[in-house]
């Protein structure tokens, strides 16, 4: 119950004991241009170019990056946590005039402060992370692209903890590039990096002044071969992850399936159900409301007087894994659980009864089921 790599069903992870196919063949290439139309399909954009590169989600972050930003541009970041620091420094490094807008551990950048920023300022680019991995907190990404639209300015979104688990529709939200990596709500296990960019950002890249500061990450060499692909044709550029894009495939057409509009519901039960459980249980969560708590993973506070490493290895025990702190200033204060894509309410329960026996064995005053119990007042599906 680590907020990725997730669990996979067992029609994705089949993939994996099929041969590898020639990266040329024809059951390969429409594997992957079937892929690609399923991206834009999972991502609400249907106008916009869909990229599918070996890589993690660092990569899909690098290439929006380096593909938009020229030496001098100015970018606004808007940070709520560890990876909203990680896209300043990233930009910085080709080239950027950065200025982040640093929300407090736990909260949001208000709107308006982004608005005036913007109206005050010539932007070419605005990032912010839909779920920062390390503080659970979720933005609202809609008036974020309205603003972009509205000042012109570009807009990328870190989807790599929301695409397929959080609402988002990139298209009719303005959102220019929304960019995430295949562990996590996507449902394959980790090496591609996944992006779809509006026709805006393709614009804004044709028209550099100067070449894409970085070879790998360059859409000029990959644009080409996600073009031929669609169409059904063999291209070259890097050999890709074969069976990963095969297993994209599988998990595309599953996550559309399903319905975008019930996975949404359903990532929402389950993120309720966990905050339901920890108010149960009297444990506090790094966001600080829950309209502003992701629906892919919580992040809870260690209550006063546990041990943080005891409870993870007690929890470990009892044949449930969760992650430590990643945030910088307080890593060893809390915990985190990831709950996105094909998690079931029995691994729930199954999660809050170890967490309930941990918490008992290192002596947390408690009345037990309490956690339990509120999960399940909201896991009827």
């Amino acid at each position: 119950m680590i907020p990725g790599p997730i669990e996979f069903t067992p029609e994705v992870m089949q993939v994996f004991g099929a041969h590898t196919d020639s990266h040329v063949s024809v059951d390969f290439i429409n594997s992957f241009g079937h892929s690609l139309e399923l991206m834009r399909e999972v991502w609400m954009c249907p106008s916009g170019q869909p990229f599918i590169v070996a890589g993690s989600g660092t990569l899909a972050m690098d290439m929006a990056g380096a593909n938009l930003i020229e030496h001098g541009d100015k970018a606004l970041v808007i940070s709520t946590g560890y990876f909203g620091e990680r896209y300043a420094e990233l930009l910085k490094r080709y080239g950027a005039d950065v200025k982040v807008l640093r929300a407090g551990i736990g909260k949001v950048v208000p709107h308006e402060l982004i608005e005036k920023e913007l109206a005050g300022n010539d932007y070419k680019l605005m990032t912010f992370t839909h779920v920062d991995t390390s503080t659970a907190v979720r933005v609202d990404p809609e008036p974020i692209g309205l603003l972009g639209k509205k000042y012109d300015v570009l807009t990328i979104l870190d989807g790599v903890c929301s695409v397929a688990g959080e609402e988002i529709r990139q298209e009719e939200w303005g959102i220019d590039v929304v960019l995430t990596a295949s562990q996590k709500a996507i449902g394959v296990p980790p090496g591609l990096a996944l992006l779809v960019a509006s026709q805006k950002a393709m614009e804004v890249w044709r028209k550099r002044k100067h070449p894409v500061g970085n070879y790998y990450a360059d859409w000029m060499n990959w644009l080409p071969i996600m073009q031929a692909y669609e169409i059904r044709k063999p291209a070259y550029f890097g050999t890709p992850a074969v069976n990963l894009v095969a297993a994209l495939e599988v998990s595309l057409m599953q996550i559309l399936d399903e319905g975008l509009e019930t996975r949404f519901r359903r990532h929402e039960k389950c993120g309720n159900a966990f905050r339901a459980a920890f108010s149960g249980l009297g444990m506090k969560q790094i966001p600080v409301r829950d309209d502003i708590a992701a629906n892919t993973l919580s992040a809870p506070y260690y209550p006063d007087g546990i041990m943080g490493l005891q409870l993870i290895a007690d929890m470990n025990k009892a044949g449930v894994i969760v992650a430590g702190g990643l945030h910088p200033d307080n890593r060893t204060e809390y915990f985190r659980i990831g709950h996105m894509g094909a998690i079931a309410p029995n691994d729930i329960l199954a999660t809050l009864g170890a967490l309930e026996q941990s918490l008992w064995k290192g002596g947390y005053e408690f009345t037990c089921g309490a956690g339990l119990s509120a999960a399940q007042s909201e896991l009827e599906f």
